[in-house]
């Protein structure tokens, strides 16, 4: 009987000669495994210039292989690509393994030192599939819905015009919280803590939560604390319409949209989870203090029955 071929998407940052040497000996080791590489079309362009001879043996993504396909992708840079890789693969059930080039790089799995052995383990299937909460983000002017989006870290909506200030109205559930100028706000899932809500002051929420974040940017209010609400909460944000001042939707730092005053944009919880590779089952807390060089220097643990 003959196998099912297995097709695992490679996603690399090709602006950097580290990324593409890493993309060539992850290409090489799937292709000596009898498992097809794929890569999108820009990116395979960029992998057969620097390496002719893997021409002819990759498969190109939406032309011989299509997303639904896949098995895996393997992913090769800091959040940023990990975050480009979601969005390629966006709905299909290909979970995403990354491998950190980057910096912190707190959604990547393994680091640069531990490429072959994850590819190793990633041709084995031995890893643990973990599904994180994605925002699903909509956006109406009066009762049209002009745009639709989602994100896995974050969606903000910021001033458009650096020098004035952006004037906002916050809902929770249906029902208005306060309003005040700030630069923007930012609305976050618990994965999205530890990115741009974790820069702007937002607290630290474990993975395991599930939970929505809201994280003014600096608020000219007396009331603008971070908030944290349940799974099924909507949030929303108006921008008000007789300061006449436009604004900028961002979703994960990729997908800009602009937003004319009197915009509303809500976010909610989507049905569709990003699906991540696991091949580490350590607790989040080490991850934070590994990915942050936590001083925990005196820690004796715990001492007979907590």
């Amino acid at each position: 009987m003959t196998a099912s071929p297995r097709h695992i998407l490679v996603v690399a940052h090709t602006g950097r000669k580290d990324s593409l040497q890493a993309a060539v000996t992850v290409c090489q080791q799937l292709l000596a495994a009898d498992a097809t590489p794929v890569l999108a079309p820009t990116e395979l362009t960029d992998i057969l210039a620097y390496c002719p001879e893997l021409d002819g043996r990759l498969a190109i993504l939406g032309d011989t292989v299509q997303a639904t396909e896949l098995e895996l992708v393997i992913i090769l840079g800091g959040d940023g690509t990990i975050l480009r890789a979601a969005e390629i693969v966006r709905g299909c059930s290909a979970p995403l393994l990354g491998i950190n080039l980057g910096h912190v790089g707190f959604l990547a799995e393994s680091e640069r030192d531990d490429l072959g052995e994850a590819v190793r383990r990633a041709l084995l299937r031995d890893y643990l599939v973990e599904e994180r909460m994605a925002l699903a983000v909509r956006v109406k002017l009066g009762d049209e819905v002009i745009y639709e989006t989602w994100a896995l870290n974050e969606a903000t909506v910021e001033k458009a015009s650096r020098e004035r200030m952006l004037e906002v109205v916050v809902e929770v559930d249906g029902r208005p919280l306060s309003s005040f100028g700030c630069d923007g706000i930012v609305m976050s899932t618990p994965t999205g803590s530890t990115a741009y809500a974790f820069s702007a002051g937002g607290p630290i929420v474990w993975p395991s939560l599930d939970a929505l974040l809201l994280v003014p940017l600096s608020a000219h209010a007396l009331f603008s604390r971070p908030l944290v609400v349940g799974p099924d909460s909507s949030l929303a944000v108006e921008v008000l319409a007789h300061y006449g001042g436009a604004a900028v939707l961002c979703a994960d730092g990729r997908r800009v949209h602009d937003l004319p005053a009197g915009s509303r944009v809500i976010v909610r919880r989507s049905p569709v989870p990003v699906r991540l590779a696991r091949l580490h089952s350590g607790p989040f807390t080490d991850r934070l203090v590994n990915k942050f060089n936590l001083p925990v220097t005196g820690w004796r643990g715990p001492v007979g029955r907590e």
